[in-house]
C-alpha cells in the first residue's frame, strides 16, 4: 500500500461469494497474490470465497465488527471515489458507471496528489521545467478533474 495503487476494480448489481472469488483471482493472476487479506464480516465473503483464498495462499485477517477504521485505505479510497468523483455524477447504466471509473481510475493513479505520497500521485510525475512553456489545463474524468502541464506554445 505504499504507492496506494488500486489492482483491480468491477462492479455488479448483485454479487455473490462466487463472484467476489473471481475477482480475487482476476486481481491477482499469476501467483501474484498478497501474503495477507484484511477483510470485514461480510456475508459476501461466503464459502466459495474463502476456499478460494485459502487455495491461493493468502491469509486472511478479519476486521472487528463495525470497525471502519480498523480497514483505512479501502475505506478512504471508498470515501475518495465518492467524494470525488460519483456524487458529481448521475449514472445513467452499467456501462457508464465502468467507463466512470475507469476515467477515475487514471486520474487517480496519474494525477491525483496523495499527501501520504509527499503530493505526488501514485504514478510518480516528473516535475516540469518554467521553461517548458505555459500552464495548460487538461480535463480529466470528463472534466470533473484538471491536470496541468507546462506546454511548449
Amino acid at each position: 500500500h505504499h504507492r496506494r495503487r488500486i489492482v483491480h476494480i468491477n462492479i455488479t448489481e448483485h454479487p455473490t461469494a462466487a463472484w467476489t472469488a473471481q475477482q480475487i483471482i482476476e486481481a491477482f493472476p499469476n501467483d501474484t497474490a498478497p501474503r495477507w487479506l484484511l477483510r470485514d464480516r461480510d456475508a459476501i465473503y461466503g464459502d466459495a470465497f474463502r476456499r478460494r483464498v485459502a487455495g491461493m495462499g493468502i491469509g486472511a485477517v478479519i476486521s472487528s465488527p463495525s470497525s471502519p477504521w480498523q480497514n483505512p485505505y479501502a475505506e478512504r479510497l471508498i470515501g475518495s471515489i465518492r467524494r470525488e468523483c460519483l456524487d458529481h455524477v448521475i449514472v445513467l447504466g452499467e456501462r457508464h458507471l465502468r467507463r466512470t471509473l475507469a476515467a477515475y481510475l487514471t486520474y487517480y493513479h496519474g494525477s491525483r496528489t496523495h499527501l501520504s505520497l509527499e503530493k505526488d500521485a501514485p504514478s510518480p510525475r516528473a516535475v516540469q521545467a518554467i521553461a517548458a512553456g505555459p500552464v495548460v489545463a487538461l480535463p480529466e474524468v470528463g472534466g470533473l478533474h484538471h491536470r496541468y502541464e507546462r506546454r511548449a506554445a
